[in-house]
């Protein structure tokens, strides 16, 4: 058991990696259609490769941060009911999830998604949109982002597993850290205190 979970610390790492990394596709798409507008309102111009490039951005960001949002434990959550049951029993819903639903969903996607996209890298599919991109990499992201979910599933499991044999702490409860608003607020609250 101790090494899966050196396992899972090393898939966790990589999904940390991998969402810090993409959450930045959020900021590059909120500038191409910034950009795009300007463009579009100022002087007329459209162009569809912006268009596209902001949903592929979006895509990788939804992608590639579902395994980082099932490792930080914020996905959504039904915790009016599971939130008044034990730890133990709270782990083992996860378990029973994790089994039953999130894996064989993932690696159904996975096997669904690859030869689609190996056709489009193949083929050399393009947007049917004038001026459009080439598809394969938007393709790509769907068996991507899925074996990062599935990998993060399975460390999940490994921690709950671990949690439920007493080998290390409850994987559910979130560690509490303040928020830059949260942290401005109390900054704030020290200072009128201060001056009062």
């Amino acid at each position: 058991m101790h090494a899966l979970i050196k396992i899972s610390a090393a898939i966790d790492a990589l999904n940390e990696r991998v969402g810090r990394m993409a959450i930045w596709g959020v900021l590059l798409a909120v500038l191409v259609s910034a950009a795009n507008a300007i463009m579009r309102k100022a002087f007329n111009v459209s162009s569809n490769a912006f268009l596209e490039l902001q949903w592929y951005l979006f895509s990788v960001v939804v992608l590639l941060c579902a395994g980082y949002t099932l490792l930080r434990n914020e996905h959504v959550r039904i915790d009016v009911i599971t939130g008044r049951l034990s730890k133990r029993a709270q782990n083992w819903i996860d378990v029973f999830g994790i089994v039953v639903f999130l894996l064989p969903m993932a690696i159904l996607v996975i096997w669904l998604s690859w030869p689609v996209f190996v056709n489009a890298y193949v083929s050399g599919e393009h947007s049917n949109n004038a001026g459009g991109l080439i598809v394969w990499p938007a393709r790509l992201l769907v068996p991507v982002g899925f074996v990062l979910l599935a990998l993060q599933g399975c460390s999940e499991l490994v921690k709950r597993v671990a949690f439920l044999r007493g080998l290390i702490d409850n994987p559910l409860e979130k560690e509490r850290v303040l928020t830059p608003e949260e942290e401005l607020a109390a900054e704030i609250k020290a200072r009128a205190g201060i001056e009062s």
